[in-house]
């Protein structure tokens, strides 16, 4: 039987951000997912992502930002970011132990959205794993800007999925980053795709694209858990 959704409202201090949990028949572990910095957690991308995910056995809850929310443009500071990761990972939580789930719940994100949840992680949140849908590891153009300070810390589980054409990490300096992570984090590579995953000259709905992130991403969970 499909997964069905829940809308969910999810409380951050003062403010407030929707949610929407789906969880397949004998879920075997919890996937919570962050949108990139320009497009909610709606983006087809997301949606044909998180829709797969629960096709493959997994709970999923993707979640907006309260900038998205509030129909700002400009991402929030950490601070507020981290705090909405922490409250969807409890809110994930909370879903699962209605269902009698003690499994694992995991943390992914679309570029912002997964380097938010590395910070949240580096910051003490508890996380089977992590998985990154194109890591933002520099601004286009910037590599000598790296924002990979905080993940070496970072013992948990990693999968870091990566166009090979992304702008956003050149491919020597990401794989030289990964393999100084240690033997938890794994980089898998998307030939030929872009920050958002998208061929050059192979035209596919964004829905498909994402779709098609999902059989790695299980595999990797089902391999750690």
């Amino acid at each position: 039987m499909p997964a069905s959704d829940e809308q969910l409202t999810v409380a951050v201090g003062d403010a407030s951000f929707s949610a929407v949990y789906a969880r397949p028949a004998e879920a075997t572990a919890t996937v919570v997912v962050a949108h990139g910095a320009g497009a909610g957690m709606e983006h087809p991308f997301l949606h044909g992502f998180t829709d797969a995910l629960n096709s493959l056995g997994l709970a999923t809850l993707r979640f907006n930002f309260p900038y998205r929310e509030a129909g700002r443009k400009f991402p929030d500071r950490p601070p507020m970011a981290i705090a909405a990761w922490r409250a969807a990972m409890a809110a994930a939580r909370a879903q699962a132990d209605a269902h009698g789930d003690r499994g694992p719940v995991w943390a992914a994100g679309k570029s912002f959205g997964g380097r938010m949840a590395s910070m949240a992680a580096a910051e003490g949140m508890d996380v089977a794993g992590l998985v990154y849908l194109g890591y933002p590891l520099h601004a286009p153009g910037k590599p000598e800007k790296l924002r990979d300070g905080h993940l070496y810390g970072l013992g948990a589980p990693m999968l870091f999925l990566q166009g090979t054409r992304d702008t956003f990490a050149t491919p020597g300096i990401l794989e030289d980053v990964v393999s100084r992570i240690g033997p938890n984090a794994v980089l898998q590579w998307a030939e030929g795709g872009d920050h958002s995953f998208a061929v050059a000259g192979k035209k596919r709905p964004a829905g498909e694209v994402g779709a098609s992130l999902a059989a790695p991403v299980a595999a990797f969970i089902a391999a750690h858990s």
